[in-house]
């Protein structure tokens, strides 16, 4: 006769459940686990685990984690100078510097490179922040780019048609100037890509020097008179019409993540 084991319905996978917790997101903390940084009721754990969250014990580098109650949803005016992550091991500031008075755990929503200044998303819901960075929804995000020079209709026509960064052409995206002259050029560029340092490489790549990158919206969410450096939670409103701006039926194979 055969024994028939059913699955345990109070169990869901660790690195759900790490997500829940605020810890990182489920790619993060997938590669938490695999370092051999977590464990569950004193063993270190391995992917594919699964835990009771009513029973078993994770912890993160020795410190156990639980599940927050208060879920919060962050909008911040990233400075320049500021490293998008939760720690530095090189001892630069880094965002979390300036919510340092949030009670929960959050960290960030994708990245803004040191350099970069302008829109990022802080939260400790982890589902949330897999669906705003997973590439298939193609959030749209709106850049202004301050070039140190003027930009002809041909760079324009090449920005706006795809550059090959890293191996790979660029999807077509929009690019406007806001102001020009000889020597300064504002750009507005509305892509639906992540990859990494992304404008900057299409930029170099086409023989111009950035002075200044700053990200004023995601998706349907912009930044507004938000003050540098300030942060304040989104209205539900704004949430909802955050959550309905993506766009699944344009996935980029290109996407590894969405910021």
């Amino acid at each position: 006769m055969w024994n028939i084991i059913m699955p345990n319905k109070n169990e869901i996978r660790l690195q759900k459940y790490m997500a829940e917790c605020a810890v990182a997101s489920r790619r993060k903390s997938e590669e938490l686990i695999s370092a051999g940084k977590v464990k569950v009721n004193g063993h270190i754990a391995a992917l594919g685990d699964k835990i009771n969250p009513k029973k078993d014990i994770v912890t993160v580098r020795g410190k156990r984690i639980n599940k927050e109650t208060k879920m919060r949803y962050i909008i911040l005016n990233k400075p320049r100078g500021y490293v998008t992550s939760v720690s530095d091991e090189f001892g630069r500031k880094t965002v979390m510097d300036l919510v340092k008075d949030i009670k929960e755990r959050v960290y960030p929503v994708g990245r803004l490179d040191r350099d970069s200044e302008g829109l990022l998303l802080l939260t400790n819901d982890g589902s949330f922040a897999n669906t705003i960075a997973h590439p298939g929804h193609n959030f749209s995000k709106v850049y202004r780019v301050t070039i140190h020079s003027s930009v002809d209709d041909s760079i324009l026509y090449s920005l706006r048609n795809g550059v090959k960064i890293d191996g790979k052409t660029t999807l077509p995206c929009e690019v406007s100037i806001i102001t020009a002259d000889k020597e300064r050029t504002v750009l507005e560029f509305i892509i639906k890509e992540g990859r990494n340092r992304q404008i900057r490489k299409m930029c170099s790549a086409c023989g111009l020097d950035v002075a200044r990158l700053k990200r004023t919206a995601v998706g349907a969410l912009k930044l507004g008179m938000l003050p540098v450096g300030k942060y304040r939670e989104l209205t539900d409103n704004e949430l909802k019409k955050l959550l309905r701006s993506a766009s699944p039926s344009e996935k980029s194979e290109n996407s590894k993540e969405l910021f």
